[in-house]
């Protein structure tokens, strides 16, 4: 499913980097990074956001006046922490992952809507994002699928764009479920939170 995801965002990009170069339309490409504050919700886990990263490359392509898209290429890392009832949780594990500290890493594909707000450096961005987890999945020992592998994601925030620098904030919220399907005894979803505040050079 995500090779699927995947393959649908490069043919977006490619039908809209040709449509601009076709048209004569402004196309802009950046770096960006900064802090990554993430939480996975879910029983066994501990609740609140940990600091983290993100690093990335993004394209811009002003449609109309007032709107265009945005893609990006992003790695995030965050990490969380297991709770005491962990190992009642997941029943391959033992006491000793309790409060262990898990890594979650993942490399990303959100496609946004710029929209201007009643100028053009100041942008809300919305739409999707599709990820894929890259982090070593032997997390808890023998249990291999305690994670699934991707994910899908709704994105929200400002982008503030300068002569060269840009700043952005946003949200990001997980739709589905990022548990594995093998010796989970807990019915409760996992799913992603994160905040990123970000810098970034466009050229």
């Amino acid at each position: 499913m995500k090779k699927l995801f995947f393959a649908v965002a490069v043919l977006m990009m490619t039908a809209a980097v040709t449509s601009v170069q076709a048209q004569g339309k402004l196309l802009r490409f950046g770096v960006k990074g900064g802090a990554n504050l993430g939480k996975l919700d879910g029983s066994g886990f501990q609740d609140g956001f940990k600091l983290g990263y993100h690093l990335g490359a993004f394209a811009q392509v002003n449609l109309v006046k007032g709107f265009g898209v945005q893609g990006e290429l992003v790695f995030s890392s965050t990490k969380t922490k297991t709770t005491d009832q962990f190992s009642d949780i997941y029943k391959d594990v033992s006491t000793s992952d309790n409060r262990k500290e898990v890594n979650l890493n993942y490399l990303s594909i959100p496609l946004l809507a710029n929209i201007d707000l009643g100028s053009p450096r100041i942008k809300l961005q919305v739409g999707p994002q599709f990820g894929a987890m890259v982090s070593d999945k032997k997390v808890f020992g023998a249990a291999n699928e305690a994670f699934k592998g991707g994910e899908i994601s709704g994105v929200a925030g400002l982008w503030l764009q300068l002569p060269i620098v840009n700043v952005s904030a946003r949200y990001i919220i997980g739709f589905n479920d990022v548990k594995g399907l093998n010796d989970v005894t807990s019915t409760s979803n996992w799913k992603n939170q994160s905040i990123q505040l970000g810098v970034g050079v466009t050229l």
